[in-house]
C-alpha cells in the first residue's frame, strides 16, 4: 500500500503560480511512476504531469511551458510548479502513484481556483 498526502492548493488570480507538493509513504520502494491528475466540473479526471523513478517526465498539451513536475526521491515527495495559471486551469487535483505491478494510488485531492 502507498498513502498520498497532498497540499499546497488555494485560490490565486490569473497569471499567478501555485505549488503543490505530495508526500509518499509506505510501500514507496515498489513505485513506478507519481504524477498529478485533475478533475474539473462535469469533465474526466486527466493527467497533468507525470515523472518516472528514472526522472523521464509528461506533460499535457494545455500546461506545457507552464507546469513543471519535480520529484525528491529522499522526501518520497513529488511537486508540481503552475505558473502562468488560467481560469481553465481550475479543478481538483490528485496526486497519483503506480507501482511495478501496475496498481493505481491515489491521493484524496486538493482544489485548485484560478479566479480575480
Amino acid at each position: 500500500q502507498v498513502q498520498l498526502v497532498e497540499s499546497g492548493g488555494g485560490l490565486v488570480q490569473p497569471g499567478g503560480s501555485l505549488r503543490l507538493s505530495c508526500a509518499a509513504s509506505g510501500s514507496i520502494f515498489s513505485i513506478y511512476a507519481m504524477g498529478w491528475y485533475r478533475q474539473a466540473p462535469g469533465n474526466q479526471r486527466e493527467l497533468v504531469a507525470a515523472v518516472t523513478s528514472g526522472g523521464s517526465t509528461n506533460y499535457a498539451d494545455s500546461v506545457k511551458g507552464r507546469f513543471t513536475i519535480s520529484r525528491d526521491n529522499a522526501r518520497n515527495t513529488v511537486y508540481l510548479q503552475m505558473n502562468s495559471l488560467k481560469p481553465e486551469d481550475t479543478a481538483v487535483y490528485y496526486c497519483h502513484s503506480i507501482n511495478l505491478d501496475g496498481v493505481d494510488f491515489w491521493g484524496q485531492g486538493t482544489q485548485v481556483t484560478v479566479s480575480s
